[in-house]
């Protein structure tokens, strides 16, 4: 039965390993069966090693001739399966609590990685997670075990978005593999004073693997529908600053289309793909980019 995954967008079920499962299968789902036929990959490729069965396996990959013999359950593993390692890098600064009609740009991405995650361990690929600022940077890096899946989720619910991206983010660059296909994707919302984060991003591309920024912004970020006199507070800084919203409005949008447009240019140039993805928006552009990327690798 298909479900609103919307319905569930709520910090109590966000916030929870089997609440962040559920809302996952239930976008994954939803979205696959939109498409016309099925993007599986893995189950019918060439067999490569066998593995231990773990609970929630697909009962059709179980070899019976082995549970014969052995007495014990094992899963036929392709090549496909493992050949493919997706990593997720999120900007985990303060500005990522920004919220709008109660849910942060935080909360959004553990629904968006959960599901990315979902779907990309359903080709059995390999997924792994990183989160940082200038306070901390969580590692948990890539493995295709089911249960690594439950771990990643509780990776996601335990990031705090905290201080800013580091002026020195030289161990970001230690966590890609340049000797391996990787599928990389970079989630922030691109707040940077000059560069520091674009810097990073566009030393992440190498030959083998596929990079994809995926910039999120809210409505209000994009449409400024803000009125009378405010006062606007940075979220990492604390500054503070006042002005009439008519006034700012044209100046602001000006300024956000064309740092935008630099930024697309800038992530064009170096291969790498960029996609706006709204808060108030679904995000099936992003599964969309990871079957296709991830085809790309093949």
């Amino acid at each position: 039965m298909k479900q609103d995954h919307r319905q569930l967008l709520k910090s109590e079920i966000i916030n929870s390993v089997s609440g962040l499962a559920l809302i996952a299968r239930v976008i994954v789902d939803g979205y696959l069966s939109g498409l016309n036929h099925s993007q599986r990959l893995g189950g019918g490729m060439e067999f490569s090693q066998y593995r231990g069965y773990e609970p929630g396996d697909d009962m059709r990959l179980l070899d019976w001739k082995m549970l014969a013999r052995s007495g014990r359950y094992y899963i036929k593993q392709s090549e496909v399966e493992t050949n493919v390692s997706v990593k997720f890098i999120l900007d985990s600064s303060r500005s990522m609590e920004h919220e709008e009609a109660g849910i942060t740009k935080m909360d959004y991405v553990r629904v968006l990685v959960a599901s990315l995650a979902w779907l990309a361990r359903e080709q059995g690929d390999a997924i792994g997670l990183f989160s940082v600022n200038d306070h901390q940077l969580q590692a948990l890096y890539p493995q295709v075990q089911k249960r690594h899946f439950n771990r990643l989720l509780r990776e996601l619910i335990n990031i705090k978005t905290e201080g800013k991206w580091p002026k020195n983010a030289n161990a970001v660059e230690k966590l890609h593999d340049r000797r391996y296909k990787e599928l990389i994707f970079f989630i922030s919302d691109l707040h940077e004073k000059t560069s520091e984060l674009t810097n990073v991003i566009t030393k992440l591309k190498t030959p083998r693997n596929e990079v994809v920024v995926l910039h999120l912004l809210g409505k209000n970020e994009l449409e400024f529908n803000y009125k009378g006199s405010l006062t606007f507070e940075d979220l990492e800084t604390g500054t503070r600053m006042k002005i009439d919203a008519k006034e700012a409005r044209e100046n602001y949008l000006d300024s956000l289309e064309k740092s935008i447009k630099r930024t697309k240019e800038i992530f064009l140039t170096n291969a790498i793909t960029y996609q706006l993805l709204r808060l108030d928006e679904p995000i099936g552009k992003a599964l969309q980019l990871l079957l296709k990327k991830r085809n790309n690798l093949m």
